[in-house]
């Protein structure tokens, strides 16, 4: 998981791929932290995001290193978390949210973790590895 973590991280901008009505929707996101074990992510309660995993729960998140030598697939399950302490741990991770969300009690904030997660490393050199987490 340390590996997902860190790929991540390194590479900041990564997608996610969730399942709507209409088809597949891919959009970035930035924000991955670890608590207890756990990668956390990120969104607004009133975005068209939150509804798609809210009614199907899987999803996909795919980046690529800043070289292009190498990516990251990784697939889940949005497991939503409304302690307090996740919000606030998030506030102090990264300096963004306080412009874009005021506080950590703010309503439309949502935090979820991935679930069953598993992650495929990619590279033009050597084979894929999957880890579970």
């Amino acid at each position: 998981m340390q590996e997902v973590l860190k790929f991540l991280t390194d590479n900041p901008t990564f997608y996610i791929a969730t399942n709507s009505p209409e088809g597949p929707r891919v959009r970035p996101f930035g924000f991955i932290m670890e608590d207890g074990g756990k990668l956390y992510l990120t969104t607004s309660n009133q975005k068209d995001v939150f509804k798609q995993l809210q009614a199907d729960p899987r999803f996909e998140i795919s980046a690529t290193s800043a070289d292009g030598g190498s990516w990251i697939r990784v697939r889940g399950k949005a497991v939503f978390d409304t302690r307090k302490e996740i919000a606030e741990k998030a506030f102090k991770t990264a300096e963004f949210f306080t412009p874009m969300y005021q506080s950590p009690d703010n309503p439309i904030l949502e935090f979820f973790y991935i679930g069953e997660g598993e992650a495929t490393f990619y590279s033009f050199v050597e084979a894929p590895k999957t880890i579970q987490f």
